[in-house]
């Protein structure tokens, strides 16, 4: 591992700045809320990498099942505080935790229940968010200060965010409601599942959401209102529910050329490891990470523990990006204009690029900065081999 970061990555908690802590949940694995092993789960690291979490009481799970639901999250949430306790668990260890409710009270009542053991819950995940639903945010408002101090990522996913004629006006309200709590809010989500079900579709395995045109005619006017730098929020790209290949029509887009520049490592052909990654795991999601990261989102909610390290990998800043960033911020005095980068092969204009520059030495704190010769395949492979 030393061998593959130039920075490694630095240590954050619920605790961390927001600022910071925005861009850090990564691979976000959603748990539904009925499963009865997610402490044990949590408590042994079984999913190597998990940086954040959410346990879901909504759409996982059963309308009739939410009272056994809540019950057992309950539990778990308690057990995986006794273990930080009695120290079976480092706090190191423990992923940032969200539960996705479906109400305010619902927030409310978990809280109560969950007792002192809700000091490691970092916030709550609202869903079917509108310019309407202040009351989520009131809920945790309420809580804050009195039963530690939780955050609010809505999901913008609603039928008027999504149909033409309502879209501009609903999400400039949001907006207008999301600045009243402003630093409550940690993620600005897209839930492009329930978009797509309004118009009964749905993307296969081969393409990435952007090749859905209503629903990327959407996202882009979702980041081009909470994409502003004066806004300060992070829009967190939709969930990828695929974790296992079957038939493939078209052609495999995980091209080959990043795994020949770095055959015979440790002994392994890395050509023969394109072939196992492919199997093991979906070439569009790493398309569509691309894409996000692209376009301005960072974050992705992913449905099974086989995703972790392809998105986490695809979140570790470039040596070449790296570089570029810290020459952009270390020269922006005034005296100069544009520099030429380290790797000589493109010019870093000072004022244009300085925002950009600024989000890479954040990434760089939460996820590293590979060493000159590694990129992402590098630690996708060692993973492989561990």
């Amino acid at each position: 591992m030393d061998t593959t970061f130039f920075k490694a990555p630095e240590f954050f908690d619920k605790d961390t700045p927001r600022e910071v802590l925005a861009h850090a949940l990564g691979a976000m694995l959603y748990m539904p809320g009925t499963r009865e092993t997610i402490a044990q789960d949590i408590i042994s690291k079984k999913y190597w990498g998990l940086a954040s979490t959410v346990f879901c009481l909504e759409d996982s799970i059963g309308d009739k099942e939410v009272p056994w639901a809540e019950e057992n999250l309950t539990k778990q949430v308690k057990e995986i505080d006794r273990a930080l306790n009695n120290q079976e668990l480092e706090s190191a260890d423990l992923p940032l935790i969200f539960i996705r409710v479906r109400a305010p009270e619902q927030i409310i009542r978990l809280i109560e229940r969950m007792g002192d053991s809700s000091r490691i819950i970092t916030g709550f995940v609202f869903p079917k968010f509108t310019s309407e639903s202040y009351a989520y945010f009131e809920a945790i408002k309420s809580l804050n200060g009195l039963s530690g101090f939780f955050y609010g990522m809505p999901i913008i996913e609603s039928s008027q965010t999504i149909y033409r004629e309502s879209r501009i006006h609903e999400l400039m309200g949001i907006k207008h409601l999301l600045d009243r709590y402003h630093n409550l809010v940690l993620n600005v989500r897209i839930g492009a599942t329930d978009f797509s079900g309004y118009y009964g579709i749905r993307r296969g395995p081969d393409v990435t959401i952007y090749d859905i045109t209503v629903i990327r005619d959407c996202i882009a006017d979702i980041i081009n209102i909470f994409g502003r730098i004066e806004n300060d929020y992070v829009v967190s790209g939709p969930v990828w529910e695929y974790f296992s290949n079957g038939g493939r029509v078209l052609k495999p887009q995980l091209r080959k050329s990043p795994f020949e520049q770095f055959h015979d490592i440790h002994g392994h052909n890395r050509t023969k490891i394109r072939s196992q990654l492919l199997n093991k795991y979906i070439d569009g999601l790493i398309r569509e990470v691309i894409l996000d990261k692209e376009n301005g989102i960072f974050g992705k909610t992913i449905i099974h523990p086989s995703h972790i390290i392809p998105v986490q990998a695809l979140y570790i800043v470039g040596h070449e990006e790296y570089l570029d960033a810290l020459s952009i911020i270390e020269n922006s005095n005034g005296l100069q204009g544009v520099t030429r980068s380290h790797y000589t092969n493109k010019m870093n204009e000072i004022k244009p690029h300085y925002q950009w520059a600024q989000k890479i030495l954040l990434r760089a704190r939460n996820y590293g900065v590979f060493h000159e010769q590694h990129n992402f395949i590098s630690l996708l492979t060692e993973d492989l081999y561990l």
